[in-house]
C-alpha cells in the first residue's frame, strides 16, 4: 500500500480519530475526536483535499 496512509482507529472512550503515517511508517499527524466513523472519514477526507493547499507556519 503506498504513503501517506491514514489509519483509523477508536479511543478508549468509544470516539474516531484517524493517524496519519509517513512512508517509514511513523505517525506524522494525528486527528481530533469524532463522534461517528463516517465524521471521521468525513476529516480524512477533508485533509486530503485541503493539505496541498495549506500554509506552512515555522516558528522556529
Amino acid at each position: 500500500m503506498g504513503y501517506p496512509k491514514f489509519t483509523i482507529n477508536t479511543s478508549t472512550d468509544s470516539q474516531y480519530y484517524f493517524n496519519l503515517h509517513a512512508s517509514n511508517k511513523e505517525i506524522i499527524a494525528t486527528s481530533e475526536m469524532y463522534t461517528t466513523k463516517q465524521n471521521c472519514e468525513k476529516g480524512i477526507a477533508s485533509v486530503k483535499t485541503n493539505a496541498p493547499i495549506a500554509g506552512v507556519e515555522d516558528l522556529t
